[in-house]
C-alpha cells in the first residue's frame, strides 16, 4: 500500500495552513509572560541540577582529607603533620646525583621542582649591564691601589663563560623552584626529619629554609596539579638544572670484569669484577624457577675465560652439563661413589710460622663440629671426651705437636671410634657413631681421601646422597676445600647451591660463616645461594652472611619471603613488587652501596650449555643421540 499525502487533505484531517503574512502576531504583553515562563522553567531545572550534584559524590570527595588545620609553620591533615622546605641558594658547583641522598631517604614526602626557561635576550642583556659594572668596580679597585677582590674577579669570569654559552647556544637559562613536603605522625617527629632534611641539603652546600605562614601554599606546590604558588625562584643554567634531575640510575661498568646483565632503567651493561669490592662473597636468593642457577652458571661460565678457578657443591645434579662441555672434574661424593673425603684430614700449614701444634688443634675443633651432626645433640661432659678421644686418635697415628706433619697418615673414623671404645662414659657416643662406621652410612666418611683439586672447574654432586647426610656431607667437603685453598693462594670461587642445608644446625651454620668471613684473605670468593629465603635470614649467622658479601643478588620472590627481604635490604615498595612480578632472570643486582635493576642475558651458546629446563636438556640430548648415530653410521 502506497501511501498518498493527498488523500489525507481530501479527507480534511490535515490542518489548514495559514499564509504566512495573515499569522496571527502576538502582543507585547503574551511575549514577556512566555518568557517569564521560560526563565522559570530555567531556574527550576538549573535548582535541580544543583540538588542533584550535591548529593554525587565526586572525586575530591574521595581523596580530600577528614580535616585540615593550617598552622603557622605546618598543617595538620587529618591527623597527619605536614611541612615543606624550600631550597633558596645553591653552591657556585653542584654535582650531579646531588638530590639522590634526599630522594632516597626512608621518608614520606612529595617533592616538586619546576623549570622556568627564560629567553636569552633577556638574560644576555642583563649580564652585559652587569659584567660593566663589575669590570668598573675591578678597573676603579685597581686604580686606587686597592687589593684584589677575588670574589668580584671570578663573578666577572663566570659571567662571561654564561655570557658566552648562552650566545653560542650552549647552554640556555632557567628560573627554578624546588619544594619538598614530608609528613610525620608526630610534631617531634616533623621536627626530626625537618633537621635530617636540612642537614642533608646542608653537606652539600645547598641551603633551605622552612615554611612560615606559607605552609598551605607550600603543601599546593608539592600536589600533582603543577600549581607553583609560592613561586621562590633560583636562577639556574642548564648544566647545574640537570644535575638537579632525580631519578639517577646507578651505572655498574667497569673496565674489568665479567658480564653479568643488562641494566633495566637504562639499557647499559653491568660489567663488574667481584674481587674489586672489600670483598668477594656474593648471596643469591630466590624462588625455585626464578633463574638462580641459572644466573650462577653464567657468571661461573665467564669467569673461567677470566681464568679464575671454581669450585662447586651441586646438590641437584644442575652443573654436570657445563662441567662435562668446559672439561671439568665432577665428583659425585655418595655411599656407593669411589670418591672419598677424609674428615680427617689435617688441614695444610699456612707460610713458615704455622706451628703442628695449631694445625692438630683446628684440625680437633673441625671434626668435633662434624661429629655433633652425625650423633646430634651432646652434653658437656661428652663435648669433653670427644675432644679428649679426638687427640688421642691423633697421637695414635704420631700425629703431635712436635713431629714433621707432612710425613704423617692421618687417622679415620674407625679409628676415633676404637679409642671411644676404650673411654669411660662413651658408651653412648660409640653406639651412635657405629651407624657411620659399620651401618648404613659406613661407605662415607670411613675412607682416606682420594679427591684431587687440580682442574679449573670442579663440581662435587651430592645429589644421590639421603638429606640426612646432606649437611654433613657438604660440611665435609667444603673443609677439605677450606684446606686446599689455604694451601695456595690463587682467585677461586667457591659456589654452595642450597646453602640453607647448612643453614638447619648450629655448627655448619658457624663453619659457613667462619669460612665467608676470612676467605678474602686466601683471593676467595664464596656464593652462597637458596631458594629457602626465611630458613636462611632467621638463622643469625646467615643474616651475619649476607653482612659479609658485598654482592647480593635478588631474583623472583614469594610473597611468603618478600617482607622479610624488604626488611632486610631495605627494599622501597618499588623494588618490592618488581620482585615479586619480574620474569625469570630478573631482579636486583647490589655491588657495595650501589644496586640496579639486572636482567640476566646469555648468548645462544652460553644458553645451551648452562640452561636447566628439563624440555631443553632432552633436546640437545637428543640431537647429541643423533649426532652419534650419524657418526656412526659414516664410519661404517
Amino acid at each position: 500500500m502506497v501511501f498518498n499525502p493527498s488523500d489525507l487533505k481530501q479527507n480534511n484531517q490535515l490542518p489548514p495552513v495559514a499564509p504566512l503574512d495573515k499569522a496571527p502576531q502576538l502582543t507585547t504583553v503574551q511575549k514577556k509572560k512566555i518568557e517569564e515562563k521560560e526563565l522559570g522553567i530555567s531556574r527550576e531545572l538549573l535548582e535541580e541540577e544543583r540538588v542533584y550534584r550535591v548529593g554525587v559524590v565526586s572525586l575530591k570527595d574521595l581523596i580530600a582529607p577528614a580535616a585540615l588545620e593550617v598552622k603557622p609553620s605546618y598543617l595538620m591533615l587529618g591527623e597527619l603533620f605536614v611541612r615543606t622546605i624550600f631550597v633558596v641558594e645553591y653552591p657556585r658547583y653542584i654535582n650531579v646525583g646531588w638530590f639522590a641522598p634526599i630522594i632516597n631517604m626512608d621518608i614520606t614526602a612529595d617533592m616538586a621542582l619546576y623549570f622556568y626557561p627564560v629567553k636569552a635576550a633577556i638574560i644576555l642583556k642583563q649580564l652585559k649591564k652587569k659584567v660593566g659594572n663589575v669590570e668598573a668596580g675591578l678597573i676603579t679597585a685597581a686604580e686606587k691601589g686597592a687589593p684584589r677582590d677575588p670574589l668580584a674577579e671570578t663573578a666577572l669570569r663566570d659571567m662571561e663563560k654564561l655570557r658566552d654559552d648562552l650566545t653560542q647556544g650552549v647552554e640556555h637559562f632557567f628560573q627554578s623552584a624546588l619544594y619538598i613536603t614530608f609528613y610525620a605522625k608526630t610534631l617531634a617527629e616533623l621536627d626530626e626529619t625537618s633537621e635530617r632534611i636540612e642537614n642533608a641539603l646542608g653537606s652539600v652546600l645547598v641551603y633551605s629554609r622552612r615554611v612560615f605562614y606559607q605552609a598551605e601554599q607550600g603543601f599546593n606546590s608539592t600536589l600533582p596539579m603543577a600549581f607553583d604558588e609560592m613561586q621562590v625562584l633560583v636562577n639556574f643554567n642548564t648544566s647545574p638544572a640537570a644535575s638537579s634531575f632525580p631519578f639517577v640510575s646507578s651505572d655498574l661498568t667497569s673496565d674489568n670484569g665479567i658480564l653479568y646483565g643488562i641494566n633495566r632503567h637504562n639499557n647499559s651493561l653491568i660489567l663488574f669484577d667481584r674481587f674489586s669490592l672489600q670483598n668477594a662473597n656474593a648471596v643469591v636468593f630466590a624462588t625455585s624457577g626464578a633463574g638462580k642457577s641459572y644466573t650462577i652458571k653464567l657468571e661461573v661460565l665467564r669467569s673461567l675465560m677470566f681464568g679464575t678457578d671454581v669450585i662447586i657443591i651441586d646438590p641437584e645434579r644442575e652443573y654436570k652439563h657445563l662441567c662435562d662441555a668446559v672439561g671439568g672434574t665432577y665428583i659425585d661424593i655418595s655411599l656407593n661413589s669411589e670418591s672419598k673425603i677424609n674428615p680427617f684430614d689435617l688441614p695444610r700449614a699456612v707460610g713458615e710460622d704455622s706451628k703442628a701444634g695449631d694445625v692438630i688443634r683446628s684440625a680437633v675443633i673441625t671434626v668435633k663440629g662434624l661429629v655433633r651432626l652425625m650423633i646430634g645433640n651432646i652434653t658437656y661432659e661428652e663435648d669433653s671426651i670427644i675432644d679428649r678421644a679426638l687427640l688421642e686418635t691423633y697421637a695414635r697415628k704420631d700425629i703431635t705437636p712436635d713431629v714433621d706433619l707432612t710425613k704423617v697418615e692421618p687417622p679415620v673414623l674407625q679409628d676415633f671410634q676404637e679409642i671411644l671404645e676404650g673411654m669411660e662414659g662413651a658408651e653412648d657416643i660409640v653406639l651412635r657413631l657405629k651407624k657411620f662406621t659399620e651401618g648404613t652410612f659406613s661407605g662415607l666418611f670411613n675412607n682416606p681421601t682420594n679427591v684431587v683439586l687440580t682442574n679449573q672447574l670442579v663440581v662435587f654432586s651430592v645429589r644421590d646422597l639421603e638429606d640426612e647426610l646432606k649437611p654433613m656431607a657438604i660440611y665435609s667437603i667444603v673443609n677439605y676445600i677450606w684446606n686446599v685453598v689455604r694451601s695456595q693462594m690463587k682467585r677461586r670461587i667457591l659456589v654452595v647451591d642450597e646453602a640453607w642445608w647448612l643453614m638447619q644446625r648450629e655448627d655448619s651454620a658457624k663453619f659457613i660463616f667462619a669460612l665467608v668471613k676470612r676467605c678474602r684473605k686466601y683471593y676467595l670468593g664464596v656464593t652462597t645461594i637458596t631458594q629457602d629465603v626465611n630458613d636462611f635470614l632467621t638463622s643469625p649467622y646467615g643474616q651475619a652472611i649476607v653482612n659479609n658479601s658485598s654482592i647480593q643478588i635478588l631474583l623472583k620472590q614469594s610473597p611468603a619471603a618478600i617482607n622479610l627481604i624488604q626488611k632486610t635490604f631495605m627494599l622501597t615498595e618499588g623494588e618490592k613488587y618488581l620482585l615479586l612480578e619480574g620474569g625469570v632472570g630478573e631482579g636486583i643486582f647490589f655491588a657495595g652501596s650501589k644496586h640496579v635493576a639486572v636482567k640476566v642475558v646469555a648468548s645462544y651458546s652460553e644458553d645451551q650449555l648452562i640452561t636447566s629446563d628439563p624440555r631443553q636438556l632432552l633436546e640437545i640430548e637428543q640431537a647429541k643421540k643423533e649426532f652419534e648415530e650419524a657418526m656412526m653410521a659414516g664410519n661404517a
